[in-house]
Formats: structure tokens, C-alpha cells, sequence
């Protein structure tokens, strides 16, 4: 079992290599997200109406650490982009060019099937997310705001890094997988794929708006809340996969 899950993953890294334009995604992806996050809690600030900001420039500061501890969850959207072309893609483009036929045909079960893909995607999309908060704490550091981002550091901002990111990661790739596995092309699974996409918008609205705030207990919930539903949405993956159906459709 694990091996075939191993073989699958190997055989999806392999093609990820060996197509310049995915590896180009992973870098190119991340480092505009994080300029963005870097460039809002630089430049935002500097709009403010001076008169408000008093001598100090204490609002200043404060506004500069409302922007940046939004990041741990604006950082959630790399492995949801990264999903949300490479489970489509992955599962269509192997069905119009005809080489998952051959795959289908090993002895490898649906949900190993599946589970490797998943995986194959989730894992790079995952080391990509968390190489990018590293990189915007280091920036940040440079940028001499260390006294603000070690406000930052808090057990959220690591809970969401380290148990909400796998979490959302994984959500999307079942989810990428489940679109691709149904559509007939890229376009229509993408679609459904950037449904994943919407409550992280929602989760940071609710934070900057404070009308929620993401204390470690509500972030532990919400990580363990996902994991259940990931591991719900495989089930139904493999049960929407239609194995035996997948030749005569696209014969």
C-alpha cells in the first residue's frame, strides 16, 4: 500500500520536473505573494494622515502589525493557487492524453490512486508556503519591523503555519481532485477548485474587520475541523472517480 502511494508520488514529481513551467509556478507564485504582503505593511502606513498619527507615529506602528498578522492566514493562499493548477491539471490533462489509462490499469486502488496525487502536489505546495514565511520574516526583520513581527510570533501564527496550512493544503488538492476527476476539461475543474479559495478571504476579512479573532483554541478547532473534512472529501473523491467509467469516456 505505502509503496504504491510512494510510486504514484515519484511518477507525479517526476512530471513535474520535467515540465519547466510547473516548477517556474512554485517560485514565481510565492515570491508575488509575499511582495504583496510586504509592500501593503510597507506602504500602507506611509498613506495615513499624519495628524493622526501623532509624533510618535504609535498609529503607524499599529496599523504596520494589524497588516502583518494577517500574513499567517494571506500565506494559506499559495497551497490553494498551487492546488488549484496542479490537481486540475494533473487528472485532465493525463485523461485527454490518454497515459492515466495505462496507470488505471495497475493494481493500484482508487484511493492510493488518489491519495498520491494529492500528496504529490500538497507536499510542494506545502515546503513552498512554509519557505514563503520564512522569507517574509527575514524581509521584515530587514526591514527593521522585528519588534512588531515578534508580536506576531505568537502560538496562532505557528498553529496556523504548522496545522491549518496541511489542513487547507490538503482541502485543496481533494477538492482539485474531485474537480478534475468530473470535468471533461482544465477550465471547468479550475472552476471548481477556486472554491477553496473564498473562505480565506473570508477568514482574513473576519480578522481585519475584528469581528473574529483567531485565538490558538479557535485556529486548533478550525485546523481539526478541516483534517476531518479532508479525510470526509477522500471518500467522496474516490466514490466521484468513476475508474471503470474513465476509459469509454474518453475513448
Amino acid at each position: 500500500m505505502k509503496r504504491r502511494i510512494t510510486n504514484v508520488v515519484r511518477m507525479e514529481w517526476a512530471g513535474i520536473a520535467a515540465t519547466p513551467s510547473s516548477l517556474l509556478f512554485l517560485v514565481v507564485i510565492p515570491l508575488i505573494l509575499v511582495g504583496q504582503a510586504l509592500f501593503l505593511s510597507w506602504v500602507v502606513p506611509r498613506f495615513v494622515n499624519p495628524e493622526i498619527l501623532g509624533p510618535a507615529g504609535g498609529n503607524a506602528d499599529t496599523l504596520r502589525l494589524l497588516i502583518l498578522r494577517q500574513f499567517p492566514f494571506f500565506v494559506l493562499l499559495i497551497p490553494a493557487m498551487v492546488a488549484n493548477v496542479f490537481a486540475t491539471l494533473g487528472i485532465v490533462e493525463e485523461k485527454v492524453s490518454r497515459t492515466l489509462e495505462p496507470l488505471l490499469a495497475t493494481p493500484v486502488r482508487t484511493w492510493e490512486l488518489l491519495t498520491g496525487k494529492i500528496l504529490s502536489g500538497a507536499v510542494p505546495g506545502l515546503v513552498v508556503a512554509w519557505l514563503s514565511a520564512g522569507l517574509f520574516i527575514a524581509a521584515g526583520y530587514a526591514l527593521g519591523w522585528g519588534a512588531l513581527l515578534r508580536i506576531c510570533l505568537t502560538p496562532t501564527f505557528y498553529l496556523s503555519l504548522f496545522l491549518l496550512m496541511p489542513a487547507v493544503s490538503l482541502l485543496s488538492f481533494v477538492i482539485g481532485v474531485i474537480g478534475s476527476s468530473r470535468a471533461r476539461d482544465a477550465k471547468e475543474a479550475q472552476n471548481l477548485a477556486m472554491v477553496v479559495v473564498l473562505p480565506i478571504f473570508a477568514i482574513i476579512g473576519l480578522q481585519v474587520t475584528g469581528l473574529v479573532e483567531f485565538t490558538p483554541l479557535r485556529t486548533l478547532f478550525l485546523s481539526l475541523s478541516l483534517a476531518a473534512v479532508d479525510i470526509l472529501l477522500l471518500r467522496v473523491a474516490v466514490r466521484l472517480f468513476g475508474r471503470e467509467s474513465i476509459v469509454t469516456r474518453w475513448a
